[in-house]
């Protein structure tokens, strides 16, 4: 009989860890909670949302299933970690300071950080928690991740718009309006490759926006 060498499949036993700080944490879990995501990031890259489920995962990481949900519940979980992870990190709020830099600053920051992300990648992940059907098991949750990330996304904005001196100067404006008036030209141009807005441009669709939003308020 003939003898075929398999790679072993990672399974690990964890002491409690109860009271430990987070900078405590046993390095082995880390390692392989990052094998996972690894290897559920290339099956969706290669094979869409519906390719990451717990055996594929398991098979390409060559981590037990029984250390997979030690770290999440369930696939939809696993899948919700996973699309999570591709998205763009969101941008520090600015320091304090005139509203028009603290805008620019911002509008830079947002422009940086999606020009370093993989559009085919990003929009895959965002889109996948766009799902219109509400029957799937991932539906309920990849919904609340998208409502999540939105929030996230929108906070160092709203930090400085939704501010007595934005109100004092706009009056009663739409934040959500705002928000997709001053991002949705970084995005515009990331999507139809007219290259990466540079701070000087950042400042001309700030200063475009502030003669919307005050011109406006004085026809009103």
């Amino acid at each position: 009989m003939a003898w075929v060498a398999v790679a072993p499949v990672e399974e690990e036993c964890f002491p409690d860890m109860s009271g430990i700080d987070d900078d405590e944490v046993d390095p082995r879990r880390l390692r392989s909670r990052a094998r996972l995501l690894d290897a559920a990031t290339a099956l969706l890259k290669s094979g869409g949302l519906e390719a990451v489920t717990v055996e594929a995962v398991t098979k390409l990481s060559k981590v037990a299933k029984t250390t997979l949900y030690r770290h999440f519940d369930n696939g939809v979980q696993l899948r919700a970690a996973t699309i999570e992870r591709l998205l763009p990190a969101v941008v520090e709020t600015p320091a304090a300071g005139p509203l028009r830099e603290r805008l620019i600053a911002l509008l830079v920051g947002q422009a940086d950080a999606i020009r370093d992300a993989p559009l085919q990648v990003s929009t895959l992940a965002w889109l996948a928690t766009g799902t219109e059907r509400a029957d799937t098991p991932d539906a309920p949750v990849l919904t609340s991740l998208r409502q999540r990330l939105i929030d996230r996304y929108r906070v160092p904005f709203d930090r400085v718009l939704d501010t007595p001196e934005a109100r004092a100067e706009f009056g009663d404006f739409d934040l959500t309006l705002a928000l997709a008036q001053l991002v949705g030209p970084l995005v515009f141009t990331k999507l139809v490759g007219l290259g990466a807005p540079n701070p000087a441009d950042c400042a001309r669709i700030v200063d475009d926006f502030l003669v919307a939003r005050t011109g406006n308020r004085a026809a009103s």
